[in-house]
């Protein structure tokens, strides 16, 4: 047994934050997310919200200090300047887990696909809300 690791991250997922090097990415993408056809390693967690995804990930993973835009999500299609409920809770969970908090970045939807291919590893949540999908850029624990 460990301490301190939250329940919901499995032994694979650890694995794979550990194995990440500073500057690679993870997305976490909600059920509707097309994580199976962009080719990545995905890891799930069913019936885990994003946003309890994204807390136990960062409680964790240092977000890049050294990058303006650590945390991407998906712009709204329908209305660029909005932002989704989901996103707000994203960002208070960075605000209050992150050693590095940050201010998310919005990013163009098939943009975000683009990025979101590139990553390390994917996580597909339960999340059923639109939008609930976040890429992360891992950063450095400092001495």
């Amino acid at each position: 047994m460990l301490r301190n690791i939250p329940n919901i991250l499995s032994p694979d997922l650890l694995w794979t934050l550990q194995a990440m090097g500073h500057g690679d990415t993870d997305c976490s993408g909600g059920r509707k997310f097309p994580v199976q056809s962009m080719g990545l390693q995905c890891y799930w967690m069913d019936g885990i919200s994003a946003t309890d995804a994204l807390e136990a990930v960062l409680t964790l993973m240092p977000l890049d200090a050294f990058v303006p835009d650590p945390a991407l999500v998906m712009q709204m299609v329908e209305d660029t300047y909005g932002l989704p409920p989901v996103v707000g809770e994203f960002q208070r969970i960075i605000d209050s887990v992150a050693d590095h908090p940050a201010p998310i970045t919005k990013v163009e939807r098939f943009a975000f696909y683009d990025l979101a291919r590139k990553a390390f590893a994917a996580v597909q949540t339960g999340e059923s809300r639109l939008y609930g999908n976040i890429i992360l850029k891992k950063g450095v624990i400092a001495p």
